[in-house]
């Protein structure tokens, strides 16, 4: 339960914007390009700190990391609520976006270090399903907190929402049993730059980098998309879409067994190729086929990436918080390029052009995993094979 906590505050925060950018762009007379960058700048920060999140997590521990960014990750939302300018929101959410590695960039070695095997791919499961069940707060109920009291008080409420989160999560997270503390910061950066010289992890981290480029390129031009005619989706319409997250948390605590049954290669493929074809589904007229669309791509996003998330925890021996800090570093570089590229597409040939990008990116993630991923780590329940 504290690990699925984790991850639900996590990602209230980092896409609380997407449904109101609409709304951001007219009061702050912006176009539709800047006023995305409020979701590039905080994936921009994420960026930045992960690595640094596990180098000091392995030397200071899991736990206390954790528990210190949940206590304080609320109070930049509160400074955005105040914001007088889209620079100055721009500024919190970048400094909201530092905090967020230390809490799940650190849950993830948390889990891989304090579960045995089948227990971290279940309990990463778990986890997957509070970040995207977070995921799909943040923008719905900003959404219609914003159309009953405004953007600011919606701000404020996530801050509450994150307090509550802190305290829960302290009476409920154990103590680290399995925790090795790393000589010093020397000792596990250089632990960290031995992730960079294993051609699993680096596979790892670029299958990372897609499924975050896809998700913020989705889910942020769509709103753009659905706000305009014929749709003309307000915010808590806008918010409701996302829906379709719901489907992702109830799927992806099946990871475990869907692992168990068809090995990770073989599953990563299978779920890009169903992610391309809903992907595609959203360029279609009717918006119940869109939303369809996208429920698809929010349950094997979210799937695929459980699986990677636990491939990265149990294929790196030591200094797991870093293995992870630079998975999460390739996952949120991949968010600043989808926002960034998609913004570019979006300005030249509008929302199919987005689509388009999307679809190539997920087709070169699929050729990554058959290519460099290896049957070498069975699948949980595989039994050993007898050579005769």
């Amino acid at each position: 339960m504290a690990v699925a906590i984790i991850g639900y505050c996590a990602f209230i925060n980092l896409y609380s914007p997407q449904a109101l950018l609409p709304l951001l762009q007219r009061e702050f007379n912006a176009t539709a390009s800047d006023i995305s960058y409020l979701i590039t700048v905080s994936v921009l920060a994420v960026a930045m700190t992960a690595p640094f999140t596990g180098t000091v997590a392995d030397v200071i521990g899991r736990r206390r990391v954790i528990l210190t960014a949940m206590a304080v990750i609320g109070l930049p939302a509160i400074g955005g609520a105040l914001s007088g300018s889209l620079s100055e929101l721009m500024i919190w959410r970048f400094v909201q976006g530092l905090l967020l590695p230390p809490i799940f960039a650190v849950a993830i070695a948390y889990i891989g270090e304090e579960f045995k095997p089948r227990q971290a791919t279940a309990a990463i499961g778990l986890y997957t399903a509070g970040a995207s069940l977070g995921g799909f707060s943040g923008r719905f109920l900003t959404g219609l907190i914003t159309d009953a009291a405004g953007w600011r008080t919606a701000f404020v409420c996530l801050a509450a929402i994150n307090f509550i989160g802190a305290v829960v999560v302290f009476f409920l997270l154990p103590r680290e049993r399995n925790f090795v503390r790393s000589a010093g910061l020397m000792t596990s950066a250089r632990q960290m730059l031995a992730h960079l010289r294993n051609p699993k992890l680096i596979a790892t981290f670029a299958v990372g980098f897609g499924v975050l480029f896809n998700f913020i390129g989705l889910f942020t031009f769509i709103n753009f998309h659905l706000a305009a005619p014929p749709y003309l989706l307000t915010p808590s319409l806008l918010g409701a879409i996302f829906f379709t997250y719901l489907f992702g948390s109830a799927t992806a605590p099946s990871v475990g067994r869907l692992v168990a049954r068809f090995g990770r290669r073989r599953l990563m493929i299978g779920l890009i190729a169903a992610w391309i074809a809903g992907t595609a589904l959203t360029l279609a007229a009717p918006l119940w086929v869109i939303l369809v669309g996208l429920t698809i791509c929010a349950a094997c996003g979210l799937m695929c990436q459980a699986v990677s998330t636990g491939y990265v925890a149990l294929t790196a021996q030591a200094g797991r918080s870093s293995a992870v800090g630079l998975y999460a570093t390739c996952f949120y570089i991949g968010g600043t390029f989808g926002g960034a590229l998609c913004s570019l597409a979006f300005r030249y040939g509008d929302y199919p052009a987005c689509v388009a990008l999307l679809v190539v990116v997920l087709a070169l993630m699929a050729g990554i995993v058959a290519l460099f991923w290896s049957a070498d780590i069975p699948p949980p329940t595989a039994l050993p094979v007898k050579h005769r």
